[in-house]
């Protein structure tokens, strides 16, 4: 192919499958090109955009104003000075025709078709992205049936895929790859199962939008084939389950992804690779364990090193006298928690400018595969690290981790419930039925982390540090290293925002050898 294939990208958050698709470059050309990308939510859409302006440069070829902002010497925020700099400001009008601010459904079709249409003009082109999942997840599920007088039929949401559709419809891409939750495979909607007509829908898009193929394109149907197992005819719809541990991803996150062939197309296509499991799979140690040390920030008190020093010894004598004596702590767990907090170290709480920044080491972990270490790096960051820091944890919370890590340390398992001693126990009823028992969770070092979710944004107890010493919760840059961006990735907007982004994004490692596969398939 002499030129880049375009992208429309839908849904898409702060760009996972964007990024990986356009990262990827066969013979050290650029494969494919966003033409669009749509993202509702404000500072999605602030990510994606800054990540847009990234892109319009060429290959290793950033100016130095971009590495400038991430070291905080053009404000906190894109849209401080970062816009309006020189070297950048001529490409920014590039940047936000391709990062759209868009909520599709809400917005006149009509008006959507323009823009892709004005993007994309009469080539060629495939289509990227997954519906939002809320309606679908099991937890989203959970929600809607504690909400009186609730109708699946009447949530918008559960239909979102159909705007998917008219675009399909409308746009005839070559391939299209769209992702959702697990969940979705047993969510009913008016006690028939979505999955099964999301399937079907996609199979022949015009049966189910009644979208018109825009002019000069052709009406076509597609094949919807597996990325991992080789099936004839009809999937079983677990066969669309990716496990992304298995694919060299740092984190057991389970995702359904169909892909979408234009029959014309799949009807000249003998087969294809799917995606190749790796023999050694990267955990969380590898991920992250070359990132600066941080100390937790204390919330609900005055933070300092020595507020901080303090909290931690403060698990007294008394305290440690109940620990010793409780059937839930074995005796191993006992002295390493008494040698942890006995040695423990102070570190800063955040890195960047004036902020306690220290030099990440020299070299990624030695285990970490050599593909995914060249993904991470960037040489023109030199020591810097972006999104590293800390949140602020209540001081029993930080016994709480403390314990909790050094347990994962010695016995290689993230405690339950009924392992923790009942002097450490939260304030919560009915703590001790069992109902909570994975409230809180260390994420292994030696393991693929869990699935990053959005929920990492409202507490950090899914997201314990490994390192009893650090005694705190992932940062957004952590969580964005086992999600596999890429180290000069920024995340726009308050740290909330930013842990959400993370948590819905399509880790971009993944994406770039989804796109291997795609550019595979039109290439033959």
């Amino acid at each position: 192919m002499s030129k880049p294939v375009k992208i429309i990208d839908l849904f898409a958050g702060p760009g996972g499958l964007g990024e990986g698709f356009s990262a990827y470059r066969p013979d050290g050309k650029q494969a494919f090109k966003i033409a669009i990308s749509i993202e509702k939510e404000d500072s999605a859409h602030r990510t994606l955009l800054l990540r847009s302006l990234f892109r319009q440069f060429e290959h290793n070829k950033v100016p130095d104003a971009y590495y400038s902002f991430l070291r905080g010497e053009l404000g906190k925020h894109p849209e401080d000075k970062l816009y309006q700099h020189p070297d950048i400001k001529e490409h920014l009008e590039k940047a936000r025709k391709e990062a759209q601010k868009i909520e599709l459904g809400k917005v006149k079709p009509a008006d959507v078709y323009k823009k892709i249409r004005d993007a994309v003009g009469k080539d060629e082109c495939i289509l990227i992205g997954g519906p939002p999942c809320q309606a679908y997840s099991l937890v989203g599920r959970a929600r809607n049936a504690g909400i009186e007088d609730y109708v699946d039929t009447e949530d918008h949401r559960n239909y979102l895929y159909k705007e998917y559709l008219k675009i399909i419809s409308k746009f005839q891409p070559k391939v299209f790859v769209m992702e959702n939750v697990k969940g979705i495979l047993s969510a009913k909607v008016g006690k028939e199962k979505i999955f099964d007509s999301i399937r079907e829908d996609l199979q022949n898009p015009y049966n189910a939008s009644k979208v018109k193929a825009d002019k000069g394109r052709k009406k076509h149907e597609y094949k919807i084939y597996s990325l991992v197992t080789k099936t004839e005819d009809t999937p079983d719809p677990h066969d669309f389950i990716v496990r992304t541990e298995n694919y060299g991803i740092p984190q057991a996150r389970h995702r359904v992804i169909l892909l979408g062939v234009r029959k014309d197309i799949a009807d000249k296509l003998d087969d294809f690779e799917r995606l190749q499991t790796v023999d050694n799979m990267s955990t969380v140690r590898h991920a992250i364990s070359d990132l600066p040390n941080l100390r937790s920030r204390l919330s609900k008190i005055e933070d300092s090193t020595d507020a901080w020093r303090d909290s931690i010894t403060s698990i007294n004598k008394e305290m440690l006298s109940q620990l010793e004596n409780d059937d839930h702590v074995p005796n191993n767990v006992y002295k390493e928690l008494v040698e942890q907090i006995n040695k423990i170290e102070i570190s800063p709480s955040k890195t960047g400018k004036d902020k306690g920044l220290k030099k990440t080491n020299s070299s990624y972990n030695v285990n970490l595969s050599s593909e995914l270490q060249e993904w991470y790096k960037d040489d023109k960051l030199g020591d810097f690290t972006v999104n590293h820091e800390s949140r602020g944890h209540i001081v029993s919370d930080l016994h709480r981790y403390i314990y909790y890590s050094t347990f994962a340390k010695v016995k290689e398992v993230s405690p339950k419930s009924n392992n923790l001693p009942k002097v450490l126990w939260p304030d919560h009823k009915n703590f001790e039925t069992g109902k909570f028992a994975d409230r809180f969770r260390v994420q292994r070092a030696d393991y693929p982390g869990t699935t990053v979710t959005s929920h990492i944004s409202k507490d950090g107890h899914y997201f314990i540090h490994y390192e009893p010493k650090q005694c705190r919760s992932f940062t957004v840059r952590e969580a964005a290293r086992i999600q596999t961006f890429p180290d000069n990735y920024y995340f726009v907007g308050n740290r909330t925002e930013q842990y959400v982004q993370v948590g819905n994004a399509v880790p971009p490692f993944l994406a770039m050898k989804i796109a291997k596969i795609v550019f595979d398939i039109i290439k033959k």
